[in-house]
């Protein structure tokens, strides 16, 4: 399994990040290149415990869909997604919220994942789709931490 580990630290409360990170309507304007919208499932507001959103975006020139399940909630420190389908062989991804003094936040991004196609996947995965996956979350981090920060509103 690979993991993907992000640290972005926040100059927000915990809960103010916790719930802009589970926005769907924030989700889908962080992944505006690669055209990410809830097509099934919930589809707007809040991810919650049990809701299930399928995501249609474009990856490598191929429009995908990618269905997760909410699967543990504990506001507003964690929430974990799991892939129920979609291309890859498995996939978790853990939204961790620390406070850091009385105004900061650590955010910390677990993604685990496992790819298909044995060693053809695990070739793609080495040479491109890990350091696709990390940028796609390095920038949704960075503009969780500007609206965050900004005080902006989403949803």
């Amino acid at each position: 399994m690979r993991e993907i580990n992000l640290k972005t630290f926040i100059n927000a409360p915990a809960q103010q990040c916790f719930d802009l990170a589970r926005n769907i309507e924030f989700h889908q304007l962080s992944t505006q290149k690669t055209k990410e919208v809830a097509v099934g499932g919930k589809t707007e507001g809040w991810a919650d415990l049990h809701d299930e959103i399928t995501w249609e975006a474009d990856h490598f020139m191929i429009r995908q869909q990618l269905s997760v399940k909410i699967t543990a909630f504990e506001a507003p420190f964690f929430f974990e997604d799991q892939m129920t389908k979609g291309a890859f062989k498995s996939m978790r991804h853990e939204h961790h919220f620390v406070m850091v003094g009385e105004e900061q936040t650590e955010m910390e991004d677990r993604f685990y994942y496992e790819v298909p196609f044995g060693f053809i996947g695990k070739i793609f995965d080495m040479l491109i789709l890990k350091k696709h996956m990390q940028k796609l979350l390095e920038e949704r981090n960075r503009m969780l931490k500007e609206i965050a920060e900004n005080g902006s509103a989403v949803g």
